[in-house]
């Protein structure tokens, strides 16, 4: 297997964009890296955890529990919304709101690397460099922008299918 360190992982990702080496190692040592299996669960939909995860390798999947938006009485399997892979985050709402998960993300390939950040320790980078804090927050809304405008574009997409069924 390919080494992995987490600098190198955090350099890839796009919320840490425009980062200096210097910031970029700082954030580096408060990140753990894990090495996970195929079928194990990161983040359960609903449980309270404030973790931010960068992808290094491999994938993982993000799942919604329909049954909490339906008043159907069966069981409904998880579905699907998307596969992840390396330099994709999860876990940023977290950053911004200490709520609960949205959604169940589990690996779905073994050997996939992922490097896990605590809020805490990020937030405490943050306010202690405050460029480095800025930095982050406009990566991150931009993030969060994207993925805004991709589930708008998917909802709509979704209306039509309705509107001609």
């Amino acid at each position: 297997m390919i080494q992995h360190s987490v600098f190198t992982i955090l350099s890839q990702a796009d919320i840490f964009d425009n980062m200096s080496k210097t910031q970029l190692e700082m954030i580096a040592a408060i990140g753990e890296l894990l090495i996970c299996q195929e079928g194990e669960i990161l983040v359960r939909e609903n449980d309270r955890s404030d973790e931010l995860y960068v992808i290094g390798a491999g994938h993982v999947e993000v799942l919604i529990d329909p049954s909490l938006v339906t008043s159907q009485a069966e069981v409904m399997p998880q579905m699907l919304v998307v596969e992840l892979g390396a330099g994709q985050v999860f876990g940023e709402v977290a950053l911004v709101d200490q709520g609960i998960r949205s959604a169940t993300v589990r690996v779905s390939r073994k050997d996939t690397v992922i490097v896990r950040i605590s809020r805490q320790r990020l937030m405490l980078l943050c306010d202690t460099y405050p460029e480095l804090g800025y930095k982050l927050m406009k990566n991150l809304a931009a993030d969060l922008a994207l993925k805004i405008r991709q589930t708008d574009l998917t909802l709509r997409q979704y209306q039509l299918l309705l509107a001609k069924a």
